[in-house]
């Protein structure tokens, strides 16, 4: 086995694991804000519960592009790997904090504001995982399977809302009273066993090898963002534009799962069946998406991704429409089983590849939350769009339908990198690429 293979296998269950416990805390958050938070910390809001439960959400997506800048800065300068330890450790104990707050009932005004404190802290943290995980993943990974290898970060991703989901599951069948007083809480008390696992795995990664040269050879920018506003701003912007498909994620999780119980009268069990089973799927998928990204080019399949979001949205909730059981299963899998997985399992290696080495973490970090501060604020605009109309879908599924056009849009106007030497992504070299420029590439491939 050559030294790449080995360190990119560990990388990417480094980066699995980071992301499922990122994702648990995720998931378990959005189905607390949409089942939960609106009697728990909200009772006193009525009728409005539901839509600033919704907005705590969302906050997280305002606190991702200040931790995005902060924590890409440190990850370019001092290493992936000291910045993704304490980018999981923010993350674990802030979730595990949140099962603590008491409710309205007991501490009034003080609930809400330790949910937005605690939530703002996940925000913090979440603004480095993802970029981090990648470009560590990427940069360790051999030059021909970095997509593949790649796809190991939103299969964590994945994993962590099939855990989340078998975790709630039961949480969510109890009575109402016992639901509200403690079974909320268990979820997020139990993030910990994975934030111990995940540490414990980080923890033993070594700095990738090309980030290293770059450090001893050139040094790294003493200003990242300054070197990344001057030479890659296109690029973050392109990268922000790419990464507005996420829209549909938050859509589904957690408008739709709202909108089914509450407007649609399936209950809470089918629905994160649903998403239980659409997530496994996604994790062959993902992978499957990374292995045709690395053989056909990272475009083509995150365009074909894009446009089949953009039109199996209608699918999906005039399935959920229908409360038809199958249907919604069969939608589900069809929309974040395989067309959002062909995106989603690439984006890691295919984003991470817009940049040189010096300004990847931070140019990645920034141009990713950018985006998903839209997606995360998403389900309120989309609650607002509905209006009083529980039956008003069509103005949600058409906003997220636009955003995942203007992804494959921007992903067209991208350079394909795939046959890319890992050493000239970002530099300027990788833009007269070909099959036959690829002499390191295929070097680096027997190194060990």
């Amino acid at each position: 086995m050559t030294t790449y293979h080995h360190a990119g296998r560990r990388a990417a269950a480094a980066a699995f694991l980071g992301g499922t416990l990122e994702y648990y805390d995720f998931f378990i958050y959005a189905s607390a804000a949409a089942l939960v938070f609106p009697h728990v910390i909200f009772a006193d809001a009525g009728t409005s519960g539901t839509l600033l439960s919704f907005a705590t959400f969302g906050v997280a997506y305002v606190a991702r592009p200040v931790g995005a800048l902060v924590l890409g800065h440190f990850g370019d300068r001092v290493g992936r790997k000291r910045v993704l330890v304490a980018c999981l450790v923010t993350m674990g104990l802030s979730t595990v904090l949140i099962g603590c707050i008491p409710s309205y009932d007991t501490a009034g005004a003080l609930a809400p504001a330790l949910l937005v404190v605690l939530r703002l802290a996940q925000g913090v943290s979440a603004g480095g995982e993802t970029a981090g995980a990648s470009a560590l993943t990427v940069e360790l990974a051999p030059d021909n399977r970095r997509a593949t290898y790649g796809s190991w970060t939103m299969n964590g991703i994945a994993a962590g809302f099939v855990l989340a989901g078998l975790v709630f599951l039961p949480i969510s069948s109890l009575p109402d009273e016992a639901l509200y007083s403690w079974g909320w809480r268990v979820p997020f008390w139990s993030s910990v066993l994975v934030l111990l696992l995940a540490y414990f795995v980080r923890r033993t990664l070594a700095e990738p090898e090309v980030f290293q040269e770059a450090r001893t050879q050139e040094g790294t920018s003493g200003l990242p963002l300054v070197t990344l506003v001057k030479d890659h701003w296109r690029d973050v912007l392109r990268l922000a534009a790419c990464a507005l498909f996420t829209t549909t994620n938050t859509i589904v999780s957690v408008f739709v799962l709202a909108y089914a119980t509450d407007s649609v009268g399936l209950e809470r069990s089918t629905m994160l069946w649903a998403t239980i089973v659409a997530n496994v799927v996604a994790m062959f998928t993902q992978t499957g998406a990374g292995m045709l990204a690395d053989r056909f080019g990272r475009r083509p399949v995150f365009i074909v991704g894009c446009l089949g979001c953009a039109a199996m949205i209608y699918v999906y909730f005039a399935a959920v429409t229908t409360g038809h059981i199958v249907l919604v299963f069969v939608a589900g899998i069809a929309l974040t089983s395989l067309c959002y997985s062909l995106p989603n399992g690439i984006y890691p290696a295919f984003f991470t590849e817009m940049f040189d080495v010096r300004v990847r973490y931070t140019g990645m970090a920034v141009g990713l939350q950018l985006s998903l501060l839209v997606a995360g604020f998403a389900p309120t605009v989309g609650t607002a769009l509905m209006g009083y109309d529980s039956g008003n879908w069509l103005p949600v599924a058409t906003l997220t339908a636009v955003l995942c056009l203007v992804s494959a849009a921007a992903a067209w106007s991208a350079r394909e990198t795939y046959r890319v030497p890992l050493q000239d992504l970002g530099t300027g070299r990788d833009a007269a690429a070909s099959p036959a420029s690829t002499a390191p590439y295929q070097e680096r491939q027997t190194a060990s």
